[in-house]
C-alpha cells in the first residue's frame, strides 16, 4: 500500500509572517515536520505543496520533494486544507505517482512525533469503513462551562443550561490537535468531509499538543518544545 505525506506551506501567512520557514529552535519551522515524516518510516514520498519559491528551496534542503507549484488560486487566505490535498494528489497522479493513502501534515507542528503517525496509519488500516484518522486532544476545562462577553463586555455563560451540573458529570470534549490527518486518497479526491463521522480520532496527550496560529501560540510551543526535549519526550 503506497503512502504519501503532503505538507501544505503557503507563503502568505498573516498573523505570523513567513511562519512556515521562521526559525524554531534554530531550524526552519517546516524542517521539523519534514524530518519527523521522513523518520517515521511510513511514507513512500514526503511532498511539500507551496506557492512560494523560498519555501520550496528550504523544503528541498531538508529532504522533501516539491514536484509541483501550488497555483495562486489555492494559496489565498480562504482556501481550505482539503482542496490543497486534493490538488496535490491529482498533480502527483499526473506525474505517475499514485498513492493509496495520503497524510496531510501541517508545516507548523514541531511537537509532531513519528510514533503517532504510525499509530494513525495503523488505526486507519484497521478500520476499512473510515475515510480519515486525525489527531485530537481533550480540552483542559469542560467546554460546557465556557464563558463569553456580551456587547457591554460583561461575562455570560455560553451554555447556561449546564451551570448547575458538576464538571465531573459533563461529557469530555475534544479539539483538533492541528498535527496530521491520515486519509484514503479516494476520500480526499471525493471531498469527504474530515470533521464528520467518516473520521476516527487518535487521541494525543494534551501536553504534546500546541496548534500555532498566533504569536502567543508560537511562544507557548517554544516553551513546550524545550521542556519536552529536556525531559526526553520528543520521540522519533
Amino acid at each position: 500500500m503506497s503512502t504519501v505525506a503532503i505538507i501544505p506551506a503557503r507563503g502568505g501567512s498573516q498573523r505570523i509572517p513567513r511562519k512556515n520557514i521562521k526559525l524554531f529552535n534554530g531550524e526552519p519551522m517546516i524542517a521539523h515536520s519534514i524530518r519527523t515524516a521522513r523518520a517515521s518510516g511510513v511514507f513512500d514520498q514526503v511532498v511539500v505543496s507551496t506557492d512560494d519559491a523560498e519555501i520550496a528551496e528550504v523544503a528541498r534542503a531538508w529532504g522533501a520533494e516539491v514536484p509541483f507549484r501550488r497555483p495562486a488560486a489555492l494559496a489565498d487566505h480562504f482556501t481550505g486544507t482539503s482542496a490543497v490535498i486534493e490538488h496535490a494528489l491529482r498533480a502527483l497522479r499526473d506525474s505517475g505517482h499514485d498513492h493509496d493513502l495520503a497524510c496531510c501534515i501541517y508545516a507548523t507542528a514541531p511537537l509532531l512525533q513519528g510514533r503517532f503517525l504510525r499509530d494513525g496509519l495503523a488505526l486507519l488500516q484497521a478500520n476499512a469503513q473510515a475515510s480519515y484518522v486525525f489527531s485530537v486532544c481533550n480540552f483542559p476545562f469542560p467546554v460546557q462551562r465556557a464563558l463569553t462577553l456580551d456587547p457591554l463586555g460583561r461575562l455570560t455563560a455560553l451554555y447556561p443550561e449546564f451551570g448547575q451540573v458538576r464538571s465531573q458529570d459533563l461529557a469530555p470534549a475534544y479539539q483538533d490537535a492541528g498535527q496530521f490527518y491520515w486519509g484514503r486518497s479516494e476520500a480526499w479526491l471525493r471531498g469527504d468531509v474530515v470533521f464528520s463521522d467518516l473520521s476516527l480520532p487518535l487521541i494525543l496527550p494534551r501536553h504534546l499538543v500546541q496548534d500555532i496560529d498566533t504569536v502567543e501560540d508560537w511562544t507557548r510551543a517554544e516553551y513546550l518544545y524545550a521542556a519536552l526535549q529536556a525531559n526526553g519526550e520528543l520521540q522519533p
